[in-house]
């Protein structure tokens, strides 16, 4: 990023306690560089934020030209190809032999574990952040967060707000849907602590799997690898029965036991409203293993745009192409920013037949994370859904609301504040496409206003002697 002048050093000391959030958000929303602290008030430990805070950052971090190859390189790699003969068979081996090379590798040793506290570890030597006025106190912000299901022994690493209570103990913010809750439920089932490392800074493409919503059981370290295009080495923690990534900056080895819930927030949100306080798990921290000269990483979230929009973003467009894999006729979706990932979507549609709008909307309610969109707008296939303004003009004149609206109910995310009951309400899905006789329409539908193409070169070629 340096290289790039995309990194901005702060030599002067600067408070972890709201100041630092400050700057960041000033930055961030002027559409300027990562931030490098250099002298965090209180510790020794410089911080970095902003790291993935634009479009340029995102695909640096993913070491491609267009967030949109990695789509194509998915789709690629998951496309059923059966052999029907033995040259075609031979074809596939080097598919195969790419796929084994993105698996996890086990290592002895590595940078992490250059200095290791297991005698009285403490969080207190972080610059960990309080971002915003009314938060209940300091938050980890950037944790990647490593658990194995108690029955199965699989993985998963995702990325989970934490509290700090004291310089032992934090929250653990696992909503009900996510994995690693549903491994902390299994094991409380059992009456057994569940384990757990959290890693705070990783290569780019590491951490960003920690955000990826990948379907449940497949591996994050493997999907980074894929991201990669090499595996991550993985090493064994020293208190806790969980591997982490050899290259991460900092470990914190720790875990969780069952039943014990504390109180946990308020925290200045991605929606721009605080999440209010609730009862969540608590991690008791047994071992920290880090580099040398770590630098620690957080993320500042608020009102839109903050750094986590450029990372949804970048999830819109890598897993586009699975939707389409299963959803033919869409053509685009936007995610704007302004939705926060999880309040609207826009989708651009071949439409074929009456009701594919609504067939379009019924189906993405049942997809994954897509379940938790509050809003879906549906428009035709030449609607570029990337023009905000373009979208809204269509809405306004497609829509009749009696017609075209549909309400219903489902599953909303945990952080959905205006519903009558958490993570469940209301949703609404909008029909803004063409309407045509087999809708059942019986005016006639008026063109769109477009110029002739003849006049429109013509102007292009008389355009300086016009004096412009």
């Amino acid at each position: 990023m340096e290289k790039k002048n995309l990194l901005k050093r702060i030599t002067a000391q600067v408070d972890p306690v709201l100041e630092m959030a400050e700057i960041n958000d000033r930055v961030v929303k002027a559409g300027g560089p990562a931030i490098l602290f250099e002298n965090p008030r209180g510790s020794k430990i410089p911080c970095v934020v902003n790291l993935f805070g634009s479009y340029e950052r995102m695909r640096l971090a993913l070491e491609v030209e267009s967030l949109d190859e990695i789509g194509g390189k998915m789709l690629e790699f998951l496309e059923p190809e059966i052999p029907t003969n033995f040259i075609e068979k031979l074809k596939a081996l080097p598919k195969l032999k790419r796929l084994a090379d993105f698996i996890p590798k086990y290592v002895k040793n590595g940078p992490c574990k250059e200095v290791i506290i297991k005698e009285n570890p403490s969080l207190d030597i972080f610059p960990i952040l309080k971002t915003w006025p009314l938060d209940g106190g300091r938050f980890i912000t950037l944790p990647l967060v490593f658990t194995k299901d108690p029955e199965t022994g699989s993985r998963n690493c995702g990325m989970y707000r934490m509290q700090v209570y004291d310089g032992q103990t934090t929250g653990m913010h696992w909503h009900v849907h996510k994995d690693a809750a549903r491994h902390y439920r299994k094991a409380e089932t059992k009456g057994e602590k569940l384990e757990v490392a959290v890693v705070l800074g990783a290569d780019p493409a590491t951490m960003y799997s920690a955000t990826a919503p990948l379907p449940e059981n497949v591996d994050e370290m493997l999907f980074a690898g894929f991201l990669r295009e090499a595996p991550v080495e993985l090493v064994k923690c020293e208190t806790v029965d969980l591997e982490v990534p050899a290259n991460a900056e900092i470990v914190l080895e720790g875990h969780c036991l069952p039943e014990e819930r504390r109180v946990e927030g308020p925290f200045g949100d991605h929606t721009g409203y605080y999440s209010l306080e609730d009862m969540y798990p608590v991690f008791h921290l047994t071992c920290i293993t880090m580099r040398k000269n770590p630098v620690y990483p957080a993320t500042i979230v608020g009102k839109p745009p903050m750094e986590d929009c450029y990372i949804a973003k970048a999830t819109e467009r890598i897993f586009l192409p699975l939707i389409r894999k299963q959803l033919p006729e869409i053509v685009d979706i936007n995610l704007p920013l302004e939705g926060v990932f999880h309040n609207l979507a826009i989708v651009s549609i071949d439409k074929r037949y009456p009701g594919h709008a609504r067939k379009i909307m019924y189906a993405l309610w049942g997809l994954g994370q897509m379940s938790f969109v509050k809003m879906i707008v549906v428009v035709d296939k030449w609607v570029n859904v990337q023009d905000i303004s373009e979208v809204l003009w269509r809405l306004g004149n497609n829509v009749d609301p009696k017609r075209d609206v549909v309400i219903l109910e489902g599953p909303l995310d945990v952080l959905e504040h205006a519903s009558d009951r958490p993570a469940y309400g209301g949703k609404m899905g909008i029909d803004a496409t063409k309407k045509t006789p087999a809708d059942g329409f019986t005016r006639r539908w008026p063109p769109d206003i477009e110029m002739a193409e003849e006049i429109k070169e013509q102007v292009t070629r008389r355009w300086k002697e016009y004096g412009f």
